[in-house]
């Protein structure tokens, strides 16, 4: 009996000494999901298919990108919190918006602080204010002007998205006049203003700059503190007479709070390598988006500083949702 005691704590405490090792080895088991929780065709989707084969490549094992939109973000979001802390399922979606959502919704089955843990930051891509073609303004300025005259329909990805929140932050420093439409995700909200069902929105670069270089929807500003190099000549919002706005979707990966370090840490390295490769950043920055990458202390640590930021805009707006 002694025996068989003794050998069940040395075989114990080697587990607890080779856990990490274990791990490392041991992962990954099995396909890896990465859960997208918006819609196809919005900028954290673009960047995810851009990473998947990549990614699979590097791990030798097969990557899936699952879109599970709804309520947000938070549908995938949620789907990605309940599953097994493993490693083996990723959520790929826009920080800023995830770091809103404690503010503007009452309830929620989850906290994105305590439970998701960051892998690190891959992209930004600053918004761009657009207009359909057939919008008699040509500035920010002109803009406003026909807001307080006639009603202006202003495309938004959700209530409470940061896309929407921008929009508040314009509104209320210019006295513009919107009213919110609001969608299930960015590639929709488009949609509707190519087709001039709505005459403003506001969206990630990324996803916006194809259908404003084709003539679809026509470009008023950029929400970034200095001039994008693939549109000079559109001033900044900043510029136009919103002194030190700047707003933006950063895309990053999160997995569950369990997940162990040394998963976690791989994947950053991984993660890290593939954005900063020359195939994915050209192609990326060939649409609009930067690459800007964090180590998982850098990503939590921005994190809380936008949860900070964002929470005044909502106390601001009065954005709330039950």
């Amino acid at each position: 009996m002694k025996t068989r005691t003794f050998l069940r704590a040395t075989l114990a405490a080697a587990a607890l000494l080779s856990g990490p090792a274990a791990w490392s080895q041991a992962w990954p088991s099995k396909p890896i999901r990465i859960v997208v929780p918006y819609p196809p065709g919005g900028s954290s989707d673009i960047i995810a298919r851009a990473i998947s084969q990549p990614l699979s490549e590097a791990l030798k094992q097969t990557v899936i990108v699952e879109n599970k939109a709804g309520a947000n973000g938070n549908t995938g979001t949620d789907a990605v919190v309940k599953a097994p802390a493993d490693g083996h399922t990723l959520l790929l979606c826009d920080v800023g918006a995830l770091a809103i959502t404690a503010s503007v919704y009452n309830k929620l089955p989850f906290d994105p602080s305590k439970d998701l843990r960051g892998v690190g930051m891959l992209a930004y891509s600053p918004h761009l204010l657009v207009v359909h073609p057939s919008v008699q303004a040509n500035s920010l300025k002109e803009l406003v002007a026909l807001s307080q005259k006639s009603k202006i329909d202003f495309a938004v990805t959700a209530i409470g998205s940061a896309p929407h929140l921008a929009g508040v932050a314009v509104e209320k420093a210019t006295k513009a006049r919107w009213e919110y439409i609001p969608y299930k995700g960015g590639s929709q909200a488009i949609s509707d203003t190519v087709a001039g069902q709505t005459q403003v929105l506001m969206n990630g670069m990324l996803a916006t700059l194809p259908f404003v270089q084709t003539g679809k929807l026509k470009v008023l500003g950029v929400s970034k503190a200095t001039r994008v190099p693939l549109l000079p000549d559109v001033p900044t919002i900043a510029e136009q007479g919103v002194p030190g706005f700047e707003s933006g979707t950063w895309q990053g990966v999160l997995v569950p709070a369990g997940t162990p370090a040394p998963v976690v840490e791989r994947l950053s390295a991984e993660l890290t390598r593939i954005i900063r490769s020359p195939e994915v950043r050209q192609r990326l920055t060939a649409q609009g988006a930067e690459v800007r990458t964090m180590s998982p202390t850098e990503f939590a640590a921005f994190f809380e500083k936008e949860r900070r930021n964002w929470a005044g805009v909502v106390a601001q707006g009065g954005v709330k949702i039950d």
